[in-house]
């Protein structure tokens, strides 16, 4: 590698640059993959059979990956690169050394930036990996022994205080991850997988991806929404797109963007809805697209997403998908490919199609006085798809997340604030006992401190504010406050409430958030 240091291009910096640049579809490059390969890799990797190179030919990642890895490169060894060979280079690596879909699957939300997942691996990957960066950035790479063992060295040589930290002091650290985790590691996730040669001979063209999506979509404190995405053609695996559609409230959700496709199926855009840059990951795979959409600022404030081609048929949601018994509602079901009759199950009635196109049908329901609580399967003709909740009343609120993090910010820094943003979901019990997910529900939000340090340190008056209709907490400002005690900054523990309204009786939901300090290194997979 060329190793001309690039002057005051801090860490932090080149993984936000290289955020960018894995979402532009814009990859017109000088130089073919090969050549940059040869020209600015194989002054440090070898060559070797086979046209391969030492380290880069026996890895395999996402796209987010391998930008991180010319990150690094840049950043530690000096590598001067110019953008348009770096997304050369991504694009490549992605489409010959990439992973097959079932490969990701469990561990998307990590590309997806839902940072506050709560991860469930083992004891081992939790203790000996995730105490640093998430479990999933393991999970997201594939190497053979020799290189998971070559990592394990690069993290003590890079960081030779990481064996006296917390989880590493208490062990033998070094002689564990040499010996019990790099075995475990090469057998979990083996560079040889027939997932990935078979994703190979079979991954579709791009091609089969232009066309108009009817998509479906949820956002935390702002509701449901619905809507269709039309994709053309823009030259090599890239796109251009426009979203036209409406949230449960009628405000609009419409805009213009592009989009690029690796290894077959990783979608990656950048769509501005009302003056605001969504990126989108999705998996994109024959006529469905699902994944999440959020603002390139600020990825808390985000979207689930889930689409199906026109032309095929597919019952994506119900909106809203609950109904209680004894009462009527208007419900559209969304999807593509949408004829016949609907039908919602026992117990619910169909009074009136209000109207039906293929892409969206709405039906005026009405369930019976005596109808039994629980999930009804819904089908529009042959289709089947998402269920829809009936029930007599609420037995539990739920505050999803159940914990998050919040981060101060501003206050003349650079760092934006990242806010709390939660959902308040209805659980109910069936006819046989069992609690089921009824749905989410509009409901009145606030603050408390989580535990008497809290409150003697007056964490809900410092903080920051819960939007009371809308469940989205902004944090405080950044830095010392002369109005706290030692001048502290504004970070707390504080309890999240959130009360629901079933038929006059109030019924509360608690959650947890820690509003803590600015996110300094926020590379593409936490």
């Amino acid at each position: 590698m060329k190793r001309k240091l690039r002057s005051g291009l801090s860490a932090s910096l080149l993984a936000v640059a290289a955020c960018v640049a894995l979402h532009s579809p814009d990859s017109l490059a000088a130089r073919d993959a090969q050549t940059i390969l040869k020209e600015t890799c194989q002054g440090c990797h070898t060559p070797e059979a086979d046209n391969a190179l030492s380290r880069i030919s026996h890895q395999r990642k996402t796209p987010e990956g391998w930008l991180m890895s010319i990150a690094r490169m840049q950043t530690m060894h000096g590598l001067q690169i110019s953008d348009e060979d770096r997304r050369t280079l991504v694009k490549y690596l992605a489409d010959t050394q990439g992973l097959a879909p079932s490969e990701t699957d469990g561990v998307r939300y990590a590309m997806e930036r839902r940072l506050n997942t709560v991860e469930t691996f083992d004891d081992q990957v939790s203790q000996m990996c995730g105490r640093c960066h998430s479990g999933a950035r393991v999970a997201l790479q594939r190497r053979p022994a020799q290189e998971w063992e070559r990592l394990v060295n690069f993290h003590l040589g890079q960081w030779p205080s990481l064996e006296y930290q917390a989880l590493s002091r208490d062990r033998d650290w070094f002689d564990l991850a040499r010996k019990e985790m790099v075995p475990l590691l090469a057998k979990r996730y083996a560079l040889d997988n027939p997932a990935w040669k078979k994703w190979l001979g079979t991954a579709p063209k791009s091609e089969a991806l232009v066309g108009d999506w009817s998509f479906s979509g949820h956002m935390p404190g702002k509701g449901e929404l619905a809507g269709v995405m039309s994709v053309a053609a823009d030259g090599n695996d890239t796109f251009k797109v426009s979203v036209k559609g409406q949230y449960a409230d009628g405000s609009p959700f419409n805009g213009d963007g592009s989009a690029i496709l690796y290894t077959g199926y990783e979608w990656r855009g950048n769509v501005t809805i009302d003056g605001v840059t969504l990126r989108q990951v999705f998996a994109a795979q024959g006529n469905a697209m699902q994944g999440r959409m959020f603002e390139a600022e600020h990825d808390e404030r985000g979207l689930d997403f889930v689409a199906a081609k026109q032309g095929s048929s597919r019952l994506l949601a119900v909106q809203p998908g609950y109904l209680k018994a004894g009462s009527e509602t208007e419900v559209t079901l969304i999807g593509s490919g949408l004829t016949g009759k609907p039908n919602f199950g026992k117990g619910v009635e169909v009074v009136e199609i209000v109207s039906q196109s293929p892409e969206q049908i709405k039906v005026k329901l009405k369930a019976a006085a005596n109808a039994q609580p629980g999930m009804r399967a819904v089908t529009v003709g042959a289709l089947k798809g998402p269920s829809l909740s009936v029930y007599s009343k609420i037995a539990e609120v739920k505050v999803v997340p159940e914990f998050s993090v919040a981060r101060i910010g501003e206050g003349g820094g650079s760092t934006p604030k990242v806010q709390g943003r939660f959902d308040a979901e209805a659980w109910g019990k069936g006819a046989d006992g069992k609690p089921y997910r009824i749905g989410v529900f509009p409901a009145q939000w606030k603050v408390e401190a989580f535990d008497d340090r809290a409150k003697e340190d007056e964490d809900v008056k410092f903080a920051g504010t819960m939007q009371a209709d809308a469940g989205v907490f902004t944090p405080g400002d950044a830095g010392p406050n002369p109005a706290r005690k030692m001048s502290t900054n504004n970070a707390g523990n504080l309890k999240v409430i959130a009360a629901v309204d079933d038929a006059g009786k109030s019924l509360i939901g608690e959650g947890h958030m820690i509003v803590t300090v600015q996110r300094w290194n926020n590379p593409p997979i936490p």
